[in-house]
C-alpha cells in the first residue's frame, strides 16, 4: 500500500490574525494531494470518476463538494479560488477566462429585459461597449451619470436598477468616486453595488467594508504575475445571495467562461508574489509620477495635487496604484513619444512586471467617434503609462529621452 504523504498544514488552519502575504502563500487545498505537494498541481483533465452512482448525482447536484466536469469545477481553479476567498473574505468565488468574463457573467446575473444599470461614463472601453451596447441589444437600459455626483447616482437609481456598476478607480481617466456613499443610495432601494477593483489589487482594501456587494477582478494584471495568463474574478460577498446562485448554476453551466487550470495555477503562483511586486511597482509609480510632474502634465491619485488623492487615500490606504497617465501638447506629440521609446514597451495590458505605454483613444477606444471620445473623457493628448518592476530611474531616462529631454 502506497505511503500518503498527510500535509503540512491543517484543512482547518486559522488566519485571523495574519497578515494577507501569509494568507496568498499558506491557504491550504481543498483536498490535501496525495504526494504531499506544495506548490497545487495542474489537473489537465475534463473528467473525474466517481465510486458509485449515488456519489455521482449528488456531485452533479452539489450536495456533495466533488469535482464533476472541468467546465465548470476543476481542483485546480477551486484551489485558486480558495485562496482569493480566503484573502478577501467573500461568500464566494469565481474564477473566469478573462476580465471581461468576469464583469460580462456578474451583470448578467442581475440584469433583463427592462432594467436599467446605473454607471459612469468613464468605464474601459469594452466594458463601456457590454453596458451600452450588447446589454442594450437585450432591453437592459444603460443610465451613465456622473458618480462623483450622489444627487445624480440617487435620482438614476429607481425600482428598475439592476446594479450600480463602477471602477474603483477609471481607466483611463483615474476618477474615484465615494463607494460607501453609493452603496447607501443603492442599498436604500435594494440594489447591488458591482465594482471593478482592477486598478487597487483587493489586498490593499476592503470593499466589503466600503459597501461593495460583488468585485469584478482582471486577474490577468497584477495577479497573474508578469502578463503570464488571462483571467477574471467574480467575488461574491454574500449580501444578494441570488446573484452566487445565478453566477454558479446558470451562467457559468450555460456560457461555458470557467478559468483553464494553466491559467489558475499561474496565477496562483501569481497570488503567491502579488504583495511584493504590487508594494514595488505602486512605489515605483508614485516616484515616476513625481519626477515626471516636473516635465509634463501628469494624472495620478497618488499625487498630493490630485483631486481625487484624499478620497482615493482615505478607501484604498496609503498606495496608489501603478497606472498613470501623461498629457503632451497633441496626438502627434504623443506618437512621437511612443515611437521614441527604447524601454518601455508599446503594449496594452496594465502591471505586467515591464513598464508599458499606450495612446488609448487611437487603441482601446480607437473605434470611439471623436464626440463620443470627448463625452467620455478620453483625450488625443493622453498617454497611459503601467509601471513596471524596472528601476523608477531608468523608466524615467526612457521617457525623458523620448520626449527629446536630453537631461
Amino acid at each position: 500500500m502506497p505511503c500518503v504523504q498527510a500535509s503540512s498544514t491543517p484543512q482547518n488552519f486559522i488566519f485571523n490574525n495574519m497578515k494577507k502575504q501569509t494568507i496568498a502563500i499558506n491557504t491550504p487545498f481543498v483536498r490535501p494531494d496525495i504526494y504531499g505537494s506544495l506548490a497545487v498541481p495542474v489537473y489537465n483533465n475534463v473528467a473525474f470518476e466517481f465510486s458509485d452512482a449515488k456519489e455521482m448525482a449528488d456531485a452533479f447536484c452539489n450536495r456533495i463538494k466533488a469535482p464533476d466536469y472541468a467546465r465548470v469545477e476543476n481542483p485546480t481553479v477551486t484551489n485558486f479560488e480558495q485562496r482569493v476567498k480566503a484573502l478577501t473574505g467573500a461568500e464566494h468565488v469565481t474564477a473566469f477566462n478573462s476580465g471581461m468574463a468576469a464583469i460580462s457573467n456578474a451583470l448578467l446575473a442581475v440584469s433583463e429585459q427592462g432594467k436599467n444599470i446605473v454607471t459612469s461614463r468613464h468605464l474601459f472601453g469594452n466594458t463601456l461597449a457590454l453596458i451600452t451596447s450588447t446589454l442594450h441589444r437585450f432591453g437592459v437600459e444603460a443610465r451613465l451619470r456622473d458618480l462623483t455626483n450622489p444627487e445624480a447616482v440617487k435620482d438614476a437609481v429607481d425600482e428598475q436598477t439592476a446594479c450600480v456598476f463602477l471602477e474603483v478607480v477609471t481607466n483611463p481617466q483615474l476618477e474615484v468616486a465615494d463607494l460607501k456613499g453609493i452603496a447607501e443610495i443603492a442599498h436604500e432601494k435594494g440594489v447591488p453595488v458591482i465594482a471593478d477593483s482592477t486598478i487597487i489589487p483587493f489586498t490593499e482594501t476592503s470593499l466589503k467594508d466600503l459597501g461593495v456587494d460583488i468585485e469584478v477582478v482582471a486577474s490577468t494584471k497584477y495577479i497573474s504575475g508578469g502578463g503570464t495568463s488571462l483571467g477574471g474574478l467574480v467575488i461574491d460577498y454574500g449580501t444578494f445571495p441570488e446573484i452566487n446562485q445565478r453566477v454558479k448554476y446558470d451562467l457559468l453551466f450555460n456560457l461555458g467562461a470557467y478559468m483553464t487550470p494553466q491559467a489558475a495555477y499561474m496565477q496562483t503562483l501569481g497570488l503567491e508574489t502579488l504583495d511584493v511586486r504590487y508594494q514595488r511597482q505602486a512605489s515605483n509609480a508614485l516616484w515616476l509620477a513625481q519626477e515626471l510632474s516636473k516635465i509634463v502634465k501628469v494624472n495620478y491619485i497618488g499625487l498630493e495635487s490630485n483631486p481625487y488623492h484624499a478620497l482615493a487615500r482615505q478607501q484604498f490606504g496609503p498606495t496608489a496604484g501603478a497606472m498613470l497617465t501623461i498629457d503632451l501638447e497633441s496626438k502627434e506629440a504623443c506618437f512621437r513619444l511612443l515611437n521614441n521609446l527604447k524601454l518601455v514597451h508599446r503594449a496594452t495590458n496594465l502591471f505586467d512586471s515591464r513598464t508599458l505605454a499606450i495612446h488609448p483613444a487611437s487603441t482601446i477606444f480607437g473605434n470611439f467617434p471623436e464626440e463620443q471620445l470627448k463625452e467620455i473623457d478620453v483625450r488625443q493628448t493622453t498617454i497611459r503609462i503601467s509601471v513596471g518592476l524596472e528601476a523608477p530611474e531608468d523608466i524615467l531616462a526612457d521617457i525623458k529621452q523620448a520626449l527629446g529631454n536630453k537631461e
